[in-house]
C-alpha cells in the first residue's frame, strides 16, 4: 500500500489508537477500545479490520500471493526465483497497557524501555535465492535487482509501482490502485487532511489541555499539551541516537533518560486520570468525525463503493 507522506499520516493516526491494544474508551467493551468514525471506514478501505489473527492470516496469504507473481514476474525478465515464505506478528506475549499504572512504573511511554525489547529476535529465513544470485556476474547480479526492485529515483517525491520492480508489479497487481493516488478520491483525501489539521484547534482540546497542562505544573513538569511530553522524549531519545558514534552497552545516559520518561509517564497517567482526558477527547474526536462524515458523505460513498467493486 503506497500512500503519499500527507495521506500517510492522516490515516496512521485515525488507525493508530484503535489498532495498538490500548485500553477501553468511548464505549469500548471487553478492555477494547472502540473505533472511531472515520477509523471503521478506513479501516475498512485499507483492509485493516478484524482480529490480529485475521489479519495475519490474511497478510500470509497475501505474501505467498505476491511471492507466487514475483517469480512470474522474474521469469519474464529472464531470471530465476524461489518464492519465499514470511510471516508477520500483529502482536506479542507482552501485553502493551500505557493506561496501567504498574505497565508505565516499568516501561513509562515504552520508548526506552519497551516489553518484549530483551525477547531474542526470531531467527532470519534463508533466503532461498541466495545460491543462485551469487552464481550470477555482477552485471547480471545488477540487473537482477533492478528487475527485483526497480531503479531508485533519488528526485522521486512518492512511490511508483511502475518503477518498483517486479515486488512493484505484484503488490499492485494483489492490491489495486491506492484511493488516495485516484482524481476521483483525491478531493476527499485532501478535504481529510484539512479536517485533520484543523480539528486540532477544536477549543474543546483546549479546555482538556489546559486542565491536564494545570496537574502536569503541580507535578513539576512543563508541558501544554497531552502529546506534547511523549513527543518530548521521541525528540529526545532521536538526539541521543544521532549523536552516537559508536553503540554503547547499557549507556548510563539512555538509563537515565529512561528514568526520566517513566517519571513523568507516570505524572501524566495520573493526570489524564483526573481530567479524564482520554475518555473526553476520543468524546470530541467523535463528534468531530461524525460531522466530517455528513458533510463529506457522498464523496465516503462513492469511496466505499469503489473498494468494494475491486473486490470482486
Amino acid at each position: 500500500m503506497s500512500l503519499r507522506p500527507s495521506a500517510v499520516l492522516v490515516i496512521a493516526a485515525l488507525l493508530g489508537a484503535s489498532l495498538a491494544g490500548c485500553s477501553a474508551a468511548a464505549g469500548g467493551e471487553n478492555g477494547e477500545i472502540e473505533q472511531s468514525p472515520l477509523e471503521k471506514i478506513f479501516s475498512e478501505v485499507y483492509g485493516m479490520g478484524g482480529s490480529e489473527e485475521e489479519q495475519q492470516a490474511a497478510f500470509e496469504e497475501q505474501q505467498t500471493k505476491s511471492e507466487e507473481l514475483v517469480a512470474e514476474c522474474m521469469a519474464e525478465e529472464g531470471f530465476e526465483y524461489t518464492p519465499a515464505g514470511g510471516s508477520i506478528s500483529f502482536g506479542s506475549d507482552e501485553e502493551w497497557n500505557p493506561d496501567d499504572r504498574e505497565w508505565v512504573s516499568q516501561y513509562g511511554y515504552g520508548m526506552i524501555n519497551s516489553p518484549g525489547a530483551d525477547t531474542p529476535p526470531e531467527p532470519e529465513i534463508a533466503d532461498p535465492n541466495a545460491d543462485y544470485v551469487s552464481s550470477l556476474s555482477e552485471s547480471e547480479m545488477t540487473a537482477y535487482q533492478e528487475a527485483l526492485y526497480g531503479v531508485m529515483d533519488e528526485e522521486a517525491t512518492e512511490y511508483r509501482w511502475e518503477d518498483s520492480g517486479c515486488y512493484g508489479w505484484a503488490n499492485h497487481e494483489i492490491e489495486g490502485d491506492d484511493p488516495s493516488q485516484s482524481d476521483e478520491h483525491k478531493p476527499l483525501f485532501a478535504a481529510l487532511e484539512e479536517f485533520w489539521t484543523d480539528s486540532q484547534n477544536d477549543p474543546r482540546y483546549d479546555e482538556l489541555n489546559n486542565a491536564w497542562s494545570s496537574c502536569m505544573s503541580d507535578a513539576g513538569f512543563d508541558y501544554s499539551k497531552q502529546p506534547d511530553a511523549q513527543n518530548d522524549f521521541n525528540e529526545q531519545l532521536n538526539a541521543y541516537y544521532e549523536s552516537q558514534t559508536e553503540w554503547i552497552e547499557d549507556d548510563p545516559k539512555l538509563a537515565e533518560l529512561g528514568d526520566e520518561e517513566i517519571e513523568v509517564a507516570l505524572a501524566d497517567l495520573e493526570c489524564r486520570e483526573k481530567s479524564d482526558y482520554r475518555s473526553k477527547s476520543r468524546t470530541v474526536q467523535f463528534e468531530l468525525e461524525k460531522t466530517f462524515i455528513t458533510e463529506h458523505q457522498a464523496e465516503i460513498d462513492a469511496l466505499l463503493a469503489d473498494v468494494e467493486a475491486k473486490k470482486d
